[in-house]
């Protein structure tokens, strides 16, 4: 049989002969090649389910975004009501409405409280969309004053928390309110943010009545603008947006429109899309190892066959064209499987959990996500395949049919190892290039190319090791030792397969540990147990004193806050300041500002001077160390802040570090204490109790509500469950994202033993007949593999905790304590599937009949 064509290519072969011999051997079916394909198609299911599902959260966000924001555009202010000028300006251009956003204490007639997250609107809400109550009624009878009492719509929750029912009263400030309906969701919610407390909403006039309103409470009025729907469209949303910036230029508005209607989620969902893409990644390399792992076994199957091509005048570069056409196909063929499912994700998501999902899925086909899912999945076929398909070209028929048991080691030629090298740089390019972090994306492509080269050196390490071990006088023993070494040894296949999955598995559980335990489990030591917020500047001395008298034994502390918004520095405006991607938040929106002569607690000068308590010259401004890094900020630079619609600059004094793990008061920017001088401004205070219990703290807060109506009460450990049930939640995402991982890792292990189970064939037959018994053979290769996921166990527990310490210590800025359950755990786990799946097809290969097998020698 001679290769030719009736239509030759440069070389005198056709074009269509690898698609068309690649396509005869597979007639017979995939096996061997069901982890191959199994292993794609996870990664690219992975990959392609995330980037359908955040797409079509983006759609959905972009779709509703008009409801979601409330109007076309939104203008917010702290701490002030807009000015009759400004409402009138915003008037001129459409329908406005406005809403008032702060915390308060709700309590009933017996004294019973609880955190409010108030929300006080107009008549004119909602503009866009509705409200959903139980029971339902009209907006104006819902919030309307009736026998001396506000209506109110509030959430289950604090129904719930405090034994009430629809009828019942409770106050908040001076005024009370009839609870009349359950508010279920409002059409705006999620462009509030991450809430605290039960939602209760009501009247802005129900609200003045509270008398919560006073100078400087931290109170957020945002201005929806509901444009003519004749020019409802992003154009003039955006004329809209640069109009009221030239007419109203040190109002300190902060401005969203439509398009970016909830720029903190969708920086969140950003952010989460690429971690659970990198896990989806990680997948995909693990993968990739029984990618390698099945090319070569199949390979090695079809030496015949290769041999038979050589012997009628195929060359190197037939064989290879035919085998990696084969590639491409599998590849393909998982990379199919793999879209279809990450493709239905965003509908099954839907279809299961459309009405308690809080968020505007959209689902349908997004064929760029599917596409790029579809070049991962065959460029990391390629990237693993080229190796082993590479060997083929160089090695001749006579090699090929003597090869039974032994292979013998060489290096692909040059032009295959260039063509790997290629298909991997752009691989790497496309990873960084893509993700909305790139320095994220980079450090992981960094460290998934250090622990393939660990592995490669733990493997060698390992067979090197046991090369030079003492022969021991245990049979079992020695056997296991030696196969550990022996030429075709499952070692680096074994080490290759579990060692990235058990790393990236150590790495998830040593980064969940932490996140509970920093938001689940004890408070930090000398953490303040409340925080008093919005305490009148005028009663702040007689609040402090209360509190000593209330908590004998305490420690109090308070300083005078405001809410300002950086709107320049170093002489550039904010939006062109281009901050590193840790720092950006500081100029997202309005931050806490204070001012006061003596450094605050918590924080360490780096660099510069504290200006003293009897400092009475120009502004000064103390920063946060790495927010002024992130900025490009020196010493002696401008921030220009605006406070209450006034521009205040100021020069930077000094810069500090944050102990922000302490959850005391402190802030990114201190200011000397001239710097607001006649602000109207509120207090910020905290408690630290010497010995916290629940009943003393409930008779804390009922006794700060009745002395100080306007005060609102904060206790640290409640936020910090509400801050760690959304962390649960997300941990919880990442967990089922990884488990994908250690699927994979397993389906490659598998994949690596079942490659080799020709060789234990081989051995067991030969061992038997020389009269090893099956108890002796079946102990060998378990303590062979049991020895070899031991080595393999210990790599992913240290190189996962290094990189769980690195993630939470740097990325997340958090204390790290090494977590030893879960990582003896995942120890445990490691050594039972090896030996488990080692000693399944141990058996099998001790099953065979020696007569059948060595008659075919």
């Amino acid at each position: 049989m001679t290769i030719v064509s009736e239509t030759p290519r440069a070389n005198g072969r056709p074009a269509s002969i690898p698609l068309r011999y690649a396509m005869r051997e597979l007639r017979g079916g995939l096996r061997g090649f069901y982890v191959f394909i199994a292993c794609i198609a996870l990664g690219v299911m992975t990959i392609s389910g995330v980037g359908s599902v955040a797409a079509s959260l983006g759609d959905g966000l972009a779709r509703q975004g008009r409801t979601l924001l409330g109007g076309d555009v939104a203008f917010s202010l702290f701490q002030r009501e807009a000015k009759p000028e400004e409402i009138d300006f915003l008037r001129s251009r459409g329908k406005v409405s406005s809403i008032a956003s702060l915390r308060g204490m709700a309590r009933t007639a017996d004294g019973r409280l609880a955190l409010v997250e108030i929300k006080a609107v107009d008549g004119a809400y909602p503009m866009l969309g509705q409200i959903s109550l139980e029971p339902d009624m009209p907006i104006a009878d819902l919030l309307a004053e009736r026998d001396g009492a506000f209506g109110v719509a509030a959430d289950q929750a604090l129904l719930t928390r405090l034994d009430l029912k629809l009828g019942d009263r409770i106050n908040v400030g001076s005024a009370t309110f009839e609870i009349r309906s359950i508010d279920n969701g409002e059409p705006d919610k999620l462009a509030g943010g991450l809430g605290f407390a039960p939602r209760f909403l009501i009247s802005e006039t129900g609200l003045r009545a509270t008398q919560l309103l006073q100078p400087g409470s931290l109170v957020r009025w945002t201005y929806r603008v509901k444009l003519p729907d004749d020019a409802s469209n992003g154009g003039n949303a955006t004329r809209l947006v640069d109009d009221t910036r030239q007419a109203l230029p040190h109002a300190g508005w902060e401005i969203r429109d439509r398009d970016n209607a909830s720029p903190q989620l969708e920086r969140t969902i950003s952010r989460f899309t690429q971690f659970l893409t990198l896990v989806g990644l990680a997948a995909l390399l693990v993968g990739g190892v029984g990618v390698a792992n099945a090319v070569k076994s199949h390979i090695d199957r079809r030496r015949d066959v290769i041999a038979t091509f050589k012997a009628v005048g195929a060359t190197g570069r037939d064989v290879f064209a035919i085998y990696l056409t084969q590639v491409i196909v599998l590849a393909v063929i998982g990379s199919i499987i793999g879209l279809a499912a990450g493709a239905a994700l965003p509908f099954v998501i839907v279809d299961l959990f459309g009405k308690v999902l809080p968020l505007p899925v959209e689902p349908a086909l997004h064929p760029d996500e599917l596409a790029l899912s579809l070049v991962y999945g065959l460029l990391t076929a390629l990237a693993f395949g080229l190796w082993p398909l590479g060997r083929v070209h160089d090695v001749p028929v006579a090699a090929l049919f003597r090869e039974t048991v032994s292979s013998v080691w060489h290096r692909p030629r040059w032009r295959y190892l260039l063509s790997m090298a290629g298909v991997v740089a752009f691989l790497i390019a496309v990873i960084i290039g893509l993700a909305y972090d790139k320095r994220v994306a980079a450090i992981f492509v960094v460290s998934a190319i250090a622990v393939f080269i660990l592995l490669r050196g733990i493997a060698a390490a390992l067979m090197a090791l046991a090369r030079r071990a003492p022969r021991s006088r245990i049979t079992m023993l020695r056997l296991a030792v030696t196969n550990i070494y022996r030429p075709g040894a499952l070692t680096p296949s074994v080490v290759m397969s579990l060692g990235l999955g058990l790393a990236v598995l150590v790495t998830i559980t040593q980064i969940d540990g932490n996140l509970r335990r920093q938001f689940m489990a004890a408070l930090p030591e000398h953490a303040p147990s409340f925080y008093f917020i919005d305490i009148p500047s005028t009663e702040a001395d007689r609040f402090a004193a209360f509190l000593k008298q209330t908590a004998p034994g305490s420690t109090v502390e308070e300083v005078p806050m405001l809410r300002g918004r950086i709107v320049a520095a170093r002489g550039v405006r904010a939006e062109d300041l281009h901050p590193t991607t840790d720092s950006e938040w500081v100029l997202q929106s309005d931050r806490g500002l204070s001012s006061t002569g003596e450094i605050p607690k918590g924080s360490k000068i780096v660099e510069g001077r504290w200006w003293g308590a009897g400092y009475n010259g120009p502004p000064l401004v103390s920063i946060e160390k790495k927010i002024a890094d992130g900025l490009k900020l020196k010493l002696g630079d401008e921030i220009v802040v605006n406070v209450l619609g006034r521009d205040i600059s100021a020069k930077i004094g000094n810069m500090r570090t944050i102990d922000w793990q302490g959850l005391g008061i402190n802030f990114v920017l201190v200011f000397s204490p001239n710097a607001f001088r006649g602000a109207p401004h509120t207090h910020i205070a905290t408690l630290t109790e010497a010995h916290p219990d629940p009943a003393g703290d409930a008779a804390i807060v009922k006794s700060v509500a009745t002395a100080f109506p306007m005060v609102t009460s904060v206790r640290v450990r409640e936020a910090l469950e509400t801050i760690g049930t959304v962390v649960t939640n997300l941990v919880l995402a990442i967990r089922g994202a990884s488990a994908i991982t250690l699927v994979s890792a397993v389906l490659v292990l598998g994949g690596a033993l079942a490659a080799g189970h020709r060789h234990r064939v081989y051995d067991a037959v030969i061992l038997k007949t020389l009269g090893a018994t099956r108890g002796r053979l079946l102990g060998a290769y378990a303590l062979e593999y049991l020895l070899i996921g031991l080595a393999t166990a210990i790599f992913g527990v240290v190189t996962g905790s290094v990189a769980g310490w690195l993630i939470v210590t740097r990325l997340m800025t958090l204390s790290f304590v090494w977590q030893a359950g879960s990582a003896a755990a995942v120890v445990a786990s490691a050594l039972i599937v090896t030996v488990g799946l080692g000693l399944a097809g141990t058996l099998l290969a001790l099953n065979q009949k020696p007569a059948a097998v060595l008659r075919n020698l």
